[in-house]
């Protein structure tokens, strides 16, 4: 959930950030009449609440009495706090932790800009692993050094991606953070802060339950084992365990057990079978590990991986798409099933694997894995992937030679792109033109197309009438190699010729073409945010080859600084909010020649419409073996039209996963589908162009034509007629009830009037179905 104040009238943020404070159980008690705040709180699947609150001078308290038994803690990101409670006051600044319990109310007053991450443990966190004695007051944790720093690092970090967090992100958060907290609770804590004697013991036991963690994969473990390691008896270590009511294999076996609920629903396990994980974490007997889960979680291990009773609740916070089931993970259910009778004859739920596991792998950018400006099914593969496999993606802008020494110079990959002298030229080739410049002597390929585009990647089993699923699930601004701009990203907006308002300017000179440098920010006390940095006005440029372009017309010309007047007084106070996305994805076309990478057409494309970001899926019909998917035109921030012929071009880092729904089990959205279509959260996109599939209707010169014959009013009609079949094959409507709910529920926008083939876009809410 995210809620911020600039969505509220002046007269109205006081109020309504009162509310959505008090709705976590945090009470505002002091305020400016105009207060800016922003909060962003993620539910874990355990229940673990994770609130990052962003805001101006203030002051309010926590009060989590509500659920005794739990625990809080903080960590201040930036600014400061004064920080009051039942023991007195104290200062907070950044990097500072602070851990209570429940019913310890403690007050927080900054005088300035701050920004903080609350995170509220449930006492069933507590109980089933933190034994040792907690402050009965709020206490502050030691942050300088040992295992207090490692803990606010991955609470920062944490912290910084709260945006983009998903409840399989976070599993791994909360197997680490009760061992953290304890861990640094425990470390340099002087005896009166632990309780005294029996607090001291109590931490010798945490230290030894941290031991059996690490241990817990051995099926040999044994009590004498960890006396030994720990310097104390056997019989005290189990006098130790007497004094908390357990035993030391009890409390083994439980932690086994736990490890493995975790991992049955882990997707980073979901090739492994129940046999493969109960055998990780120390069983050695698929019988009992069945009876002792069931007598633990009242459901046998195979029900509770398929989920059964176990229906989150409506409220959690989600991410992304409505989750469904990887084929894989659907393979492994089938495989538990069909092994069960055997399984139950031993008393056991076992099945073994049956599937490849899903992998992840690395696609850096550089010569060998880019092609520039054009798509082209006769390709060869850079990579080869199974369906579900994760793929970490390097893509760069075709515009970072607008000012090579924030966007190339020390970044290895985009020198290695880029890299053009009189000697040599790093990647020929840009645009589908001819490459000896005959057409209109750009340059080789004639800037015929002008994306950079990472791959393609082949998935295996791909075929004609299939659809790839592309899931967005992170992207990136790439940070500057030039260490003068350390830790900075930067993109460029070009007001060029091909933009909608280059024939009608209102002031002099007229059809001048404009470069804008914006630097991306991410982080810090505010959202992330872009702003300008300088402009230019594009002169002639002499290219490394002895070219001249008098007009912005061949990708990835150096930018001569000493031709160019910098103008840096340019959009000051204005911040335009970040939003991500690629501007490229394609598959490969059926069509036999190279194609010009501006155009957008069925398979995918020079889309541009900034929905595709973190969060979503991107579905294109498939029309060659292989699929052949590139990604490329990387955006820090567009808005619906793209009127001057670019958005902010920022090279950017992807995290994305591809699911392969072959044409036989094609369903529901995806039936039909012979466009592209985008899939958020709560929205379906539907793609509509000028000509749906320019490259048959044009004939042989399509790819001249289409920028001679496109329109808004064609755009309009496709994406009318998809979003019709859409309803109508989708969701059972007639005809009728297609137009009416097409006229009162969905909104239609512009998504580019640029890229020759125009684009408008229907957005068709989920929530506007009730079933």
């Amino acid at each position: 959930m995210r809620f911020t104040t600039n969505a509220y009238p002046r007269e109205q943020r006081r109020d309504a950030w009162r509310f959505a404070l008090q709705r976590l159980s945090i009470t505002l008690e002091q305020v400016l009449d105009d207060p800016y705040g922003e909060l962003v709180h993620f539910r874990s699947g355990q229940g673990i609440d994770f609130i990052r609150l962003t805001g101006t001078a203030q002051g309010w308290a926590l009060d989590f009495s509500e659920e005794p038994g739990g625990l809080w803690l903080t960590l201040m990101i930036d600014g400061s706090a004064r920080v009051t409670t039942a023991t007195g006051e104290s200062e907070l600044v950044d990097g500072d932790l602070l851990a209570g319990r429940s019913g310890s109310v403690a007050r927080f007053v900054s005088a300035g800009d701050n920004r903080i991450l609350i995170v509220r443990l449930p006492p069933a966190i507590i109980t089933a692993r933190l034994k040792a004695p907690l402050p009965d007051h709020p206490r502050r944790i030691a942050a300088e050094a040992g295992a207090g720093r490692v803990f606010a690092g991955m609470l920062r970090s944490l912290a910084d991606t709260i945006m983009d967090m998903t409840t399989d992100h976070a599993r791994p958060v909360e197997l680490a953070l009760p061992e953290f907290l304890l861990s640094a609770l425990l470390d340099n804590a002087p005896p009166k802060a632990m309780g005294g004697a029996a607090g001291m013991r109590a931490g010798l036991l945490e230290r030894i339950f941290q031991t059996i963690e690490m241990r817990l994969a051995d099926p040999n473990l044994n009590y004498q084992q960890i006396a030994t390691e720990h310097g104390i008896s056997p019989r005290y270590l189990q006098k130790l365990f007497e004094s908390i009511d357990d035993s030391f294999g009890h409390y083994v076996k439980v932690r086994r057990l736990e490890r493995c609920r975790l991992d049955l629903r882990s997707p980073l396990h979901v090739q492994k079978s129940i046999s493969d994980i109960l055998f990780q974490w120390g069983f050695n007997d698929s019988a009992s590990f069945s009876r002792a889960f069931r007598e633990q979680y009242g459901v046998s291990p195979r029900e509770y991986r398929k989920g059964v009773g176990d229906a989150p609740p409506e409220d959690m916070p989600r991410r992304g798409r409505p989750a469904r089931r990887d084929r894989t993970l659907a393979l492994v259910l089938e495989a538990d099933a069909e092994a069960e009778a055997e399984a139950v004859a031993q008393g056991g739920d076992d099945a073994p694997p049956v599937s490849e596991p899903v992998r992840h792998h690395h696609l850096p950018a550089n010569p060998q894995t880019v092609h520039w400006g054009y798509f082209s099914r006769a390709l060869k593969p850079v990579l080869t992937i199974r369906s579900g496999d994760f793929v970490s993606v390097e893509t760069l802008t075709h515009h970072a030679n607008d000012d090579p020494e924030r966007m190339v110079q020390g970044d290895p990959a985009a020198e290695s792109v880029f890299h053009w002298d009189h000697h040599h030229k790093a990647i020929d080739r840009r645009g589908a033109g001819p490459m000896d410049s005959s057409a209109v002597g750009r340059g080789p390929g004639e800037g015929f197309g002008v994306h950079i585009c990472t791959g393609p990647i082949a998935i295996q089993g791909a075929m004609p009438g299939d659809v790839v699923e592309v899931r967005i699930l992170d992207l990136k601004a790439r940070q500057s190699g030039n260490p003068r701009f350390a830790g900075k990203a930067f993109g460029s907006n070009a007001a060029t010729f091909w933009g909608f308002h280059y024939s009608d300017l209102l002031t002099e000179p007229k059809q001048r073409e404009v470069i804008t440098i914006y630097e991306v920010e991410h982080g810090g006390a505010r959202p992330p945010s872009a702003h300008a940095v300088y402009s230019f006005r594009w002169t002639p440029q002499t290219d490394p080859s002895g070219r001249v372009h008098v007009r912005y017309d061949y990708p990835g010309v150096p930018v001569n600084p000493a031709t160019i007047e910098r103008n840096y007084e340019i959009l000051r106070n204005v911040e335009i909010p970040i939003r991500p996305h690629f501007g490229v994805i394609a598959l490969a076309p059926a069509h036999s020649g190279l194609v010009d990478s501006v155009p957008p057409n069925s398979f995918g494309g020079n889309l541009d419409n900034w929905r595709t970001g973190p969060g979503s899926s991107v579905f294109l019909p498939v029309q060659v073996a292989g699929g052949l998917l590139s990604l490329g035109d990387p955006h820090a921030s567009q808005g619906d039209s793209e009127l001057c012929g670019t958005a902010i071009e920022c090279s950017m880092n992807a995290l994305i996963q591809v699911v392969l729904h072959p044409a036989s089990e094609l369903r529901d959205h995806l039936r039909d589908l012979d466009y592209p279509l985008i899939e958020t959260e709560s929205e379906w996109v539907i793609m509509g162009f000028s000509h749906p599939d320019y490259l048959k209707e044009l004939g042989e010169d399509a790819q001249s034509e289409v920028y001679k014959k496109s329109s808004i009013d064609g755009a309009m009609r496709d994406a009318f007629r998809k979003a019709r079949r859409f309803l109508m094959t989708t969701k059972g409507l007639s005809e009728d009830e297609a137009i009416s709910l097409l006229s009162v529920g969905v909104d239609f926008g512009v998504s580019q009037v640029v890229n020759g083939n125009w684009g408008v876009h229907a957005i068709i809410r989920k929530a506007l179905f009730t079933a």
